[in-house]
């Protein structure tokens, strides 16, 4: 079942304008929402009461005392305090501190806001589309680029039939073409977002294929025609400071998808290493 910010990000553009502001309100600060009653919503979101109820209906919620129970459920499952906050709250100044600490301590903040926020229906969702799907699309572009690069060589190792799309070099209709329901897309996209990475998961959509997001935004482009979204928590510009939650995610759901292959990946591996001796040596120490 899908939580409050799936259902906000998949009836995004349906929404009023008004509607909208009250929505990225709610999706931007649950904490607030899950303490304050429907009209301290409405000012707090500069828009109104009636604004906050009728949007909590075109979500599917008998009210909005629905929706704030299931915001309180969310929290209490998330209970440690926010590790960015807590990083800004300890860390010292940028010239005092060492650089190799400094780095360490940011790092881990943002993978463990990045992990800590993967709604767990939705990650087993995903790992059962990526084991199941008869094709795999990746498509990443510009700092995107190489986590798109890394995930799909990685999946063709543990699983297969995975491709990059790579832009101009190849063609989008071949893959389009070949694309249906068995067909899944892995979109990764950050600020400032490209058109043909949306204009690509617009089509795959159309197709009947399932896509798995990864960006920066549950509003951004590609997240509102996603079935499935992971949001890396950094701040902009996300191609520096989010590459490390970036890498961490995708290989999560690399290692998820091995440990429940385990005997056909290993298989895999075998086969490859075998194929890349007899084919693609690798230089060797004399």
């Amino acid at each position: 079942m899908d939580n409050f910010n799936d259902k906000i990000r998949k009836q995004y553009n349906e929404l009023t304008k008004r509607q909208k502001i009250a929505a990225k309100y709610i999706s931007d600060f649950p904490r607030e929402v899950a303490l304050q009653t429907a009209k301290n919503v409405g000012i707090a979101s500069n828009t109104s009461e009636t604004t906050v109820i009728r949007l909590c209906y075109e979500l599917g919620y008998s009210g909005y005392s629905e929706l704030q129970k299931e915001i309180q459920i969310s929290l209490l499952e998330h209970t440690s305090q926010d590790p960015i906050e807590e990083l800004i709250s300890t860390s010292k100044s940028l010239k005092d501190t060492n650089l190799i600490q400094y780095t360490i301590e940011q790092d881990n903040a943002y993978v463990r806001a990045t992990l800590e926020r993967i709604d767990y229906n939705q990650y087993k969702k995903a790992v059962n589309l990526l084991i199941n799907s008869q094709r795999r699309i990746v498509i990443g572009f510009r700092s995107s680029y190489g986590p798109a690069n890394w995930l799909t060589f990685s999946l063709n190792v543990v699983i297969g039939n995975t491709y990059l799309h790579r832009g101009e070099i190849d063609a989008a209709s071949f893959y389009l073409s070949e694309m249906d329901e068995s067909s899944t897309v892995i979109a990764i996209s950050f600020r400032r977002y490209t058109q043909e990475t949306f204009s690509f998961v617009k089509a795959a959509k159309k197709k009947g294929a399932k896509v798995i997001a990864i960006t920066d935004d549950e509003f951004s482009p590609i997240g509102q025609f996603s079935d499935i979204l992971f949001k890396i928590v950094a701040p902009n510009p996300i191609s520096l400071k989010g590459i490390t939650p970036t890498f961490s995610l995708l290989n999560l759901l690399v290692t998820s998808v091995a440990a429940s292959q385990e005997e056909k990946v290993q298989k895999r591996i075998e086969d490859y290493d075998q194929t890349s001796e007899e084919f693609f040596p690798f230089t060797k120490n004399e």
